[in-house]
């Protein structure tokens, strides 16, 4: 917005340079962009006044002027088309400077001596190009010096608000705020109730009842709108960055660069049967000011007669019922419109209008009075005219109400970092026009109506901060108790975590919780994601239920660039629906293909497979400290290879075992649609599975020698190795400490149906030495459990 520091300073007076004020607004808030004088550098302007014109003897387009500059006469030579006799003028006599230091001298045009230079607005830096001579009013002093008659000693401020300050869109507004930032009174304009001389209203129906809570109407008949803009407001109107029109849209643009009401003026002629305030009917057409034919949407508000729409509400008025010059009567508009009923309206047809700027702000819906009657006095002052009474339909229960707020002053001083007086306080908020009730421990506050922002306590703390200046509060560290958090012993933190797999070659990734809906589908068929209501795009429409997803995807871009072997890992939340509830559950899944190491002289090139990546998920398991109380079973999921899938289960307090996760390699059907042509194992596990880990305890090492015996077993093919173990643990004894599996083989000298598996089984008694006997009765007792359970039997 931009505004003339003259005006302001005939609302408020603060005794500070024009330097001083751009940095004190800027510092409440009110950024200002820039300052720039309301018209280029000259001098030798005075006010003249063509006395006699003549055409050129030697040039059609020339006239031969005798121009007045209240004391003399001399003769210029012009150009312009409006030059007449009897019009005022800028003059610039011999000796004058213009802008860019062009010097005004005696000069010879066509053979006719020209004793000066009369003016046109862009020459004198008022304008960026002008159709003609500046025209000044009759009672214009001749011979006065046109900067003074002009008031140019100004300079024009723009200050970009921030959408939440809309209460300064407007002169009273910035008046306001820089009455209270320098303790200075504001000498508002004196609105007085303009008397009805006629009886004539039109009727009014509102049925947008919550967009448009306030409807002010009142008739103007007889009015002049040939009469001319008073030259004092076409001069406010420019500096605030608004053409001169005609005298009745330039009132009502006044009137909202003044008060902040954006207000319309209808040819009440071309209003049928009366006014209604009602939603648009989709695809209802209406011809706007500016030419454009728009189609309507229904949820655009609109102000029409019985028969037609007249103009979009809070955005712009239609053409065939703005005011023309045949107008003679006037129906003049002032309104409160919802914010939310103006949001995103006008750009949806491409407009952006002052109005729809203020209106989808907020504008304060107690104000459309006051400005009703500073347009009417004004239009009778320009136009003339006999006014009627004002019109008000008005829903009070869709209304805005005013904020009332609970102001502590031992929460401002914590906020602010210094304790104001309580003088201090009251002073600020009642000069931005807060009433105050005091309270045993602050204050009780009702925010005015132009203020749409003050809703909570922290919004008043922030306001007695903007006006005592942030360069006046105390620059302190914070303070505050900072006791070091518990860590459970008994929860792997996740830094640990991530360094392990780190420390196996994996490497971290992060990807998006949004996932395309069909490899959503593909990699868990088993759970119906949750869709978004804004998604990004149709490849992120939903909540992934898995973190596989995500990892193919990331895997797969790798994989298309070269990188062979890939290696990642995430953690992260996968979103279950459950009925109406959601669950959020944190996981931590991995992915592997490739070479099983980086490629090296010192090792073999042989690809990672299934047992590679088991060993990893063991690895991690391990670091629980209790790696027996996990297995892998042989299970089944839609994205895994059949043959190649594992199911994840520990054992719980109740001895029954819980799924915890799964592992697998990728499925063919699903390698080529994700562009993935070599095996790839992934591995999804509940965090919370792998972070429970045994609490250390201290044990005593044995001092005495270890017992140990290979075993070579002959099982069927179809018996998991983990059977074997679990059997083997059962019958072992207390005082077995080490059980592995070293070989397993198949082929010649063994039944095709069996395998031979090769174990390595170890005892040590923590205060004595074991006997040969206690040993062998423990293989024996294995051995007999082993062919009775599994029909395992030793090889021969």
């Amino acid at each position: 917005m931009k505004f003339s520091e003259q005006w302001l300073r005939e609302w408020v007076q603060p005794e500070v340079s024009t330097a001083e004020l751009a940095h004190q607004v800027t510092m409440a808030g009110l950024e200002v962009d820039g300052t720039e004088p309301v018209a280029g550098e000259f001098s030798g302007v005075v006010v003249g006044e063509v006395v006699k014109r003549e055409q050129h003897p030697d040039a059609d387009k020339l006239s031969l002027c005798q121009v007045s500059d209240g004391s003399e006469t001399f003769q210029v030579v012009c150009g312009a088309a409006n030059v007449r006799e009897g019009l005022k003028i800028p003059f610039a006599k011999i000796g004058a400077v213009l802008p860019g230091n062009f010097k005004i001298k005696k000069a010879k045009l066509r053979g006719v001596e020209s004793f000066g230079m009369l003016c046109a607005e862009a020459e004198l830096g008022m304008a960026e190009s002008s159709d003609g001579l500046m025209e000044l009013p009759a009672d214009a002093t001749v011979g006065q010096d046109f900067r003074e008659y002009m008031g140019l000693d100004d300079t024009i401020i723009e200050v970009d608000l921030t959408p939440n300050r809309a209460d300064c869109l407007s002169m009273a507004g910035l008046a306001r705020e820089v009455g209270v930032l320098n303790k200075a009174d504001v000498t508002g304009v004196a609105i007085e109730p303009v008397a009805a001389v006629i009886g004539d209203q039109a009727s009014v129906d509102v049925t947008a009842r919550a967009q448009c809570p306030r409807y002010l109407s009142r008739i103007v008949k007889g009015v002049n709108v040939k009469a001319a803009t008073p030259l004092w407001m076409v001069e406010k109107l420019r500096r605030g960055g608004i053409r001169s029109i005609d005298p009745v849209v330039d009132i009502t643009n006044y009137v909202m660069l003044e008060l902040g009401q954006p207000m319309h003026a209808f040819d009440l002629a071309q209003i049928e049967g009366g006014i209604r305030v009602r939603m648009a009917e989709q695809g209802e057409k209406l011809t706007l000011l500016d030419g454009q034919e728009v189609e309507l949407n229904s949820d655009t508000l609109v102000i029409a007669d019985h028969n037609k729409p007249l103009a979009i509400g809070g955005i712009m008025g239609g053409e065939h019922s703005g005011v023309a010059e045949t107008t003679q009567d006037l129906l003049l508009e002032a309104a409160f419109f919802s914010p939310l009923a103006i949001a995103g309206r006008a750009r949806n047809y491409g407009l952006h209008t002052d109005s729809s700027h203020r209106f989808e702000r907020g504008v304060d819906y107690n104000l459309a009075a006051s400005a009703m009657e500073r347009a009417t006095a004004l239009v009778l002052q320009i136009c003339g005219g006999q006014p009627g009474p004002v019109a008000e339909a008005v829903s009070e229960a869709d209304l805005p109400q005013l904020a009332h707020i609970h102001l502590r002053r031992e929460r401002a001083a914590l906020v602010l970092g210094m304790t104001l007086a309580d003088e201090e306080i009251e002073d600020i908020l009642q000069r931005l026009g807060m009433k105050l009730t005091a309270v045993a421990d602050g204050w009780q506050v009702v925010a005015p109506s132009y203020r749409f922002d003050i809703a909570i306590e922290s919004d008043l703390i922030e306001e007695l901060a903007r006006i005592y200046g942030y360069e006046n509060l105390p620059v302190r560290l914070p303070a505050a108790a900072s006791p070091l958090a518990r860590v459970p012993e008994n929860r792997l933190p996740m830094g640990d975590l991530r360094r392990h797999l780190v420390s196996r070659g994996y490497q971290e990734a992060i990807t998006y919780s949004f996932v395309d809906p069909q490899l959503q589908q593909a990699m868990d068929p088993q759970h119906a994601p949750i869709a978004l209501l804004n998604p990004i795009s149709t490849e992120m429409s939903v909540m992934r239920t898995n973190l596989l997803a995500g990892l193919v995807q990331a895997v797969s871009y790798n994989l298309k660039r070269q990188q062979s072997r890939v290696r990642l890992f995430e953690t992260g939340l996968r979103f279950i629906p459950d009925g109406d509830e959601l669950h959020q559950i944190p996981t931590l899944a991995f992915a592997a293909t490739g070479s099983r190491l980086p490629q090296s002289w010192a090792d073999a090139d042989a690809e990672t497979d299934f047992f590679d990546v088991k060993g990893d998920v063991e690895s991690l398991l391990a670091r629980t400290g209790q790696l027996a109380s996990y297995r892998f079973v042989a299970g089944e999921h839609p994205a895994l290879h059949p043959g190649q899938t594992a199911q994840i289960e520990k054992a719980g307090a109740d001895g029954q075992w819980q799924p915890v996760g799964v592992m697998g390699a990728l499925h063919p059907s699903l390698q080529k649609p994700l562009g993935v042509k070599q095996a790839l194992y992934l591995v999804q596990l509940d965090l919370a599975a792998v972070r429970e880990n045994r609490v250390p305890d201290f044990r005593e090492l044995s001092k005495f020698p270890e017992m140990r015996r290979d075993l070579a077993l002959v099982v069927a093919q179809d018996i998991a190795v983990d059977d074997v173990l679990t059997a083997i643990r059962a019958k072992a004894g207390d005082y077995l400490t080490k059980l592995n599996l070293f070989d397993v083989y198949v082929g010649k000298g063994i039944d095709p149906d069996r395998k031979s598996l090769a174990l390595g089984l170890t005892w040590q008694h923590p205060s004595r030495t074991l006997t040969d006997e206690e040993v062998n009765d423990s293989v024996s007792s294995v051995l007999a459990h082993l062919e009775e359970s599994l029909g395992a039997t030793l090889r021969g």
